[in-house]
């Protein structure tokens, strides 16, 4: 990446809100592998280069001169965004030469995400540290988007938009799920997105009944239903739509009033998000909306989830969710009701818990 998208001050801001955190756990250090979690605290590399591998770390201090470790592919992008005196080059025996620099630099148990740690490098760094188990530190600033973030979402979800009104376009008899799913990319790609935000969902008849299918070589055809699951990323943010069509002019009985009780069961849901809100209640209005149709055995999933740096991220919006909604949380609202024999149904927006309640970022709420 280039340089980062927000000010040093954002950023520093947001380290000095984790060290508070940190202090209340009782953590003095903290080691930062997650890819999203290191860029929300410095605007360095959203991702890592491949799933094996890391563009680097953050190591948060009490004293403030938090240090960045990377490697010298990335030395040139570290600059940009981070002051030279505190970045960490290591290559060569990787594993020895941060466990090195780490006990240099903190006397003291460090604490370190092990949902973002590979077994082989915690048994290493362990050898000559004292780690501690120290996750969910940094989600728990992520769940409140600041006014900056909310605004990245609100655009990104505008772009998200704008494809799926474009959609029916590209829904042509004739061409299959896989030429679909690349001409909507191409769409995304035009209106500014840097990328997708996850593997694109276009899945025909009784293919949208897979929640997560893969757009094959089935074919659109005249009079059938296609689900479009896709998302982008602009400025860093991503986004996440679903909409079901019906391509031809006479769709069947069934395919209306699937449709019609997931919006029914979305529209319920949004009624009732507002700050305070348990937020598994949320879950719970789609689920008693479906229940009054003797249809709720067809909703199989969660209502939605936590959107931002990640497509999915804290909270999610199921039945088994803890905690409340609060103002500045940005989830997704997604009932669907999915039937083997012919396919499913999904219904989705973004929207921002407000004081008051809920808005839908980026559309008018057709």
């Amino acid at each position: 990446m280039s340089d980062a998208f927000f000010p040093p001050d954002v950023y520093a801001k947001r380290r000095e809100a984790l060290r508070a955190r940190m202090r209340d756990a009782g953590q003095s250090a903290l080691l930062v592998s997650h890819a999203a979690n290191r860029f929300y605290l410095s605007g360095f590399e959203l991702h890592d280069s491949q799933c094996n591998e890391s563009s680097g770390m953050l190591l948060i201090l009490p004293n403030g001169r938090d240090k960045l470790l990377t490697d010298p592919r990335f030395h040139d992008a570290a600059r940009r965004v981070w002051p030279e005196e505190d970045i960490f080059i290591y290559s060569g025996h990787r594993h020895t030469r941060i466990g090195e620099f780490l006990k240099g630099a903190h006397n003291g148990p460090i604490g370190i995400e092990t949902k973002a740690m590979s077994v082989d490098f915690h048994t290493r760094l362990r050898e000559n540290l004292d780690l501690a188990p120290s996750d969910g530190l940094v989600e728990g600033l992520r769940r409140i988007k600041e006014p900056a973030e909310i605004d990245a979402l609100e655009r990104t979800t505008a772009l998200n938009e704008r494809v799926m009104l474009a959609a029916p376009e590209v829904l042509q008899p004739g061409r299959s799920e896989g030429e679909a799913a690349w001409r909507l990319e191409q769409l995304f790609r035009d209106f500014g997105a840097s990328e997708l935000s996850f593997a694109p969902i276009v899945a025909v008849d009784s293919n949208a009944a897979l929640p997560h299918a893969e757009p094959g070589r089935t074919l659109i055809t005249d009079e059938c239903m296609v689900l479009v699951d896709m998302g982008g990323r602009l400025d860093g943010y991503c986004s996440d739509q679903t909409r079901t069509f019906w391509v031809g002019s006479n769709p069947p009985d069934h395919f209306l009033r699937a449709l019609e009780r997931t919006q029914e069961a979305q529209a319920k849901a949004l009624e009732v998000i507002r700050p305070g809100l348990p937020i598994a209640d949320a879950y719970r209005a789609a689920y008693a909306s479906f229940e009054r149709h003797g249809v709720e055995k067809a909703f199989t999933h969660a209502l939605g989830h936590g959107i931002g740096l990640e497509t999915h991220e804290a909270p999610s919006v199921s039945p088994l969710a803890e905690g409340v909604l609060e103002p500045g949380m940005v989830i997704t609202v997604e009932p669907g009701l999915y039937y083997p024999e012919w396919g499913g149904i999904r219904w989705e927006h973004t929207v921002v818990v407000t004081e008051d309640g809920c808005r839908i970022l980026g559309e008018t709420g057709a």
